[in-house]
């Protein structure tokens, strides 16, 4: 009796503990199916979806550039293909066949198309940017293989530059993936680019097609045009004559120049020399390289590329000299310190003292002796322009700099702008101020100059300089003007055609005269 009911007590607690491990059981599986269904849900549901379906992209065309006039294009997309398989889509038998076809018909390596081929992903890219004669050569291979899934040819884009070296450093270039890299391609890359489109197919759970009407076609929006301020004829001509200049005085780091419209900031001309092949922006430039090309480092071909990539007008300092000499007689007029014509004014004796330092006129060896500003200007008289910074001051002189933008970038649209290099206001002494004055010992970009020196000529203005005139809408075809910013004003329109007056005469009469053989 007694064994009797420790056996029912004993099977109770069996069937308490059977009872207790499949409500544990249950409790999880519920607790897993809530996680899954409720917290990751969305995220496997979209992963089911990425397996099912099967994505090729379809580029869209990139804007076209043209120059100012609308009538040159200087870059522009043409249609190409790419070769993609779904390797679960080809039969087995035929994987060798197509490898062979594939890697003979574009040159490419056998094992590794083979290897693409024989993946277990859902599709491969063989080879972009083929031009379709090559293409046709596959699509009757494979008609006449009788093999109809598994390779794709799609539509594709290639970025296209007809006038080859024509303002490399302005326009730019794009990658294999037709996005912009340098230049204007950069700077107004979602202008350019467009919206990519998408051929998208149902499959099953290995990826194999489910038939066309699983199918749905999404086209590429194609990327809005730019006509650049740049105009074809005068960027030809700058091109050519700096080049001339460059290689007649032996110009080893090259040169730039910059054709302003001073009313509206259009940037008419920049060219830089040397310049490079847009259609083959990895290529050697120059036929020095060309013959020591394929004998360097990677490293080494990389630090030539970059340096002509560059755009020295808009990345490159320099001490701009007499030039700047313009800056402070405009900034001594409307101060009212002196006039143009004021007959023996300033007095030359070959140098002046600064803080102890004596700083020399160019012809120390044989004195301007009495001149007027205007001869002053002719002459590029040094210790006029030091004694006209030291009436203005250091205080006087900065807040000119600022007006003129020189303190800043002139924010042009165009990628990788320097700014200038100059001392603190707070650290520029005597000595530091009589530099400055004509020229010497800071740094400043060419478009910063050319920017100062065009508010002189429009009358005072200080107007930001810019690349792009004009959006063209690609579904409308509708043109959006860039606006012309103005900064500023400098001078008054008086001063103005004061030191537009002096100007005149330095290079009618003065120094300037004597540059004319170097053909800048």
């Amino acid at each position: 009796m007694k064994n009797s009911i420790e056996a029912k007590i004993s099977n109770k607690k069996t069937m308490r503990v059977i009872l207790f491990t499949a409500l544990l059981i249950m409790l999880g599986l519920m607790t897993r199916v809530g996680y899954i269904q409720i917290i990751k849900g969305s995220e496997l549901s979209s992963k089911a979806y990425e397996q099912q379906t099967l994505n090729r992209k379809i580029s869209p065309k990139r804007g076209t550039i043209y120059d100012a006039t609308g009538e040159h294009i200087l870059a522009v997309s043409s249609t190409v293909e790419t070769v993609s398989v779904n390797p679960v889509n080809i039969k087995k038998e035929d994987k060798e066949k197509v490898a062979k076809e594939l890697s003979e018909l574009f040159e490419l390596d056998y094992e590794t198309v083979l290897k693409k081929v024989s993946k277990r992903s859902s599709i491969e890219t063989i080879v972009k940017k083929v031009e379709k004669e090559k293409t046709d050569i596959l699509r009757k291979w494979l008609d006449e293989n009788e093999i109809s899934t598994g390779i794709n040819i799609d539509e594709d884009t290639k970025r296209y530059y007809p006038n080859n070296t024509l303002a490399s450093q302005i326009i730019g270039f794009c990658g294999s993936d037709n996005q912009g890299l340098d230049g204007i391609e950069a700077k107004y890359d979602k202008e350019l680019a467009g919206q990519n489109g998408a051929i998208k197919k149902q499959t099953d759970a290995r990826g194999t097609e489910i038939g066309e009407e699983g199918e749905q076609y999404i086209s590429a929006i194609d990327g809005n045009s730019l006509i650049l301020s740049i105009d074809y004829n005068i960027q030809s001509i700058v091109e050519k004559y700096l080049e001339e200049a460059c290689i007649d005085n032996k110009c080893t780091d090259g040169g730039n120049v910059i054709a302003m419209n001073p009313k509206t900031g259009d940037i008419l001309a920049m060219a830089t020399y040397p310049n490079y092949n847009l259609n083959e922006p990895y290529s050697a430039y120059t036929e020095e390289l060309k013959a020591n090309w394929d004998n360097m480092e990677q490293k080494e071909k990389t630090t030539y590329l970059q340096t002509v990539w560059r755009n020295r007008a808009i990345t490159d300092t320099y001490e701009p000299g007499s030039t700047f000499k313009t800056i402070t007689a405009s900034a001594a007029l409307e101060e009212g310190i002196t006039d143009t014509d004021n007959s023996g004014e300033f007095t030359c004796t070959g140098g002046i003292e600064v803080a102890g330092v004596r700083i020399k006129c160019w012809r120390y060896y044989r004195p301007h002796g009495a001149e007027s500003l205007r001869q002053a200007l002719m002459n590029s008289c040094n210790p006029v322009f030091i004694g006209l910074g030291q009436k203005l001051g250091v205080k006087t002189y900065y807040s000119y700099l600022r007006k003129f933008g020189l303190l800043e970038r002139t924010g042009i649209d165009l990628p990788g702008e320097a700014g200038s290099i100059f001392l603190k206001e707070e650290k520029a002494g005597p000595v530091e101020l009589a530099t400055i004055s004509f020229g010497q010992r800071f740094e400043i970009t060419p478009i910063e100059l050319v920017t100062a020196v065009s508010s002189i000529a429009n009358g005072g203005n200080l107007i930001q300089p810019r690349i792009v005139k004009q959006i063209i809408d690609s579904k409308t075809n509708e043109k959006r003007d860039i606006e012309v910013k103005t900064k500023g004003k400098t001078i008054s329109k008086e001063t103005s055609e004061k030191v537009l007056s002096m100007m005149e005469s330095v290079v009618a009469e003065g120094t300037r005269q004597k540059c004319k053989s170097c053909g800048l």
